[in-house]
C-alpha cells in the first residue's frame, strides 16, 4: 500500500476507535484520544476546528493565502503550499468536457492563475478539496466574479442564496 489511510469513526463517544494503516502495511488500533492527537474531529474535545489530515498546517478557521500554481477547471484549483486541491465555495462551473466548461476554465484561469488569494475554508468536500472562498488581494470574490461573468452561477445548495442576497447575478 502507498501513502496513508486513517480512518476514523466521527460520531465520538466511549469505545470509538481508529484505525490507521501507515505505508508499510502495518495497521494499528487508536484511542479516541491517540486518534485526535493525529487529527481534529469535532465533538470530540477541543475547540479547534476540523483539520484533516493532509491539510496544511497554516490553514486555520482564519483562513490561508496562497499563490494558485493551477486551474483545474472553472471551480478548482491549486494554490502553492497547499496539498489538497482547492473547490471554490459557492460555485457551479461546467465540466471542462462540457459545454461552457472551456469558457468557465478560461475566466478562472485569468482571474487567479499566478494571483495571491485569500480564502476561508468553508468545508472539505468528499473528495478531499478544501473547499474555500476566496477573495483577490483587492478583496474581490472570486464567486461572485465567475458569476457576473456568466461563466457559471451560484451552487445555491450549498451557499442558500448567499450571493443572490447581495445582488450578484
Amino acid at each position: 500500500m502507498k501513502g496513508g489511510a486513517l480512518i476514523l469513526n466521527r460520531n465520538g463517544g466511549a469505545g470509538v476507535f481508529a484505525m490507521l494503516s501507515i505505508s508499510i502495511g502495518i495497521s494499528a488500533i487508536l484511542s479516541p484520544a491517540a486518534a485526535q492527537r493525529l487529527v481534529r474531529m469535532p465533538g470530540a474535545g477541543g475547540d479547534a476546528p476540523e483539520t484533516p489530515a493532509s491539510a496544511p498546517q497554516h490553514l486555520s478557521s482564519d483562513g490561508f493565502s496562497a499563490t494558485v500554481a493551477h486551474v483545474i477547471d472553472g471551480d478548482t484549483f491549486v494554490m502553492n503550499g497547499v496539498g489538497p486541491r482547492i473547490r471554490v465555495w459557492g460555485l457551479d462551473a461546467p465540466e471542462r468536457g462540457a459545454p461552457g466548461g472551456a469558457e468557465a476554465t478560461a475566466a478562472m484561469t485569468r482571474i487567479a492563475l499566478g494571483r495571491r488569494l485569500k480564502c476561508r475554508r468553508r468545508d472539505i468536500d468528499r473528495y478531499g478539496r478544501i473547499v474555500a472562498q476566496c477573495f483577490t488581494e483587492t478583496g474581490e470574490d472570486i464567486t461572485a466574479m465567475m458569476i457576473q461573468r456568466g461563466v457559471a452561477r451560484e451552487y445555491v445548495r450549498f451557499t442558500g442564496g448567499y450571493y443572490r442576497a447581495q445582488g450578484v447575478d
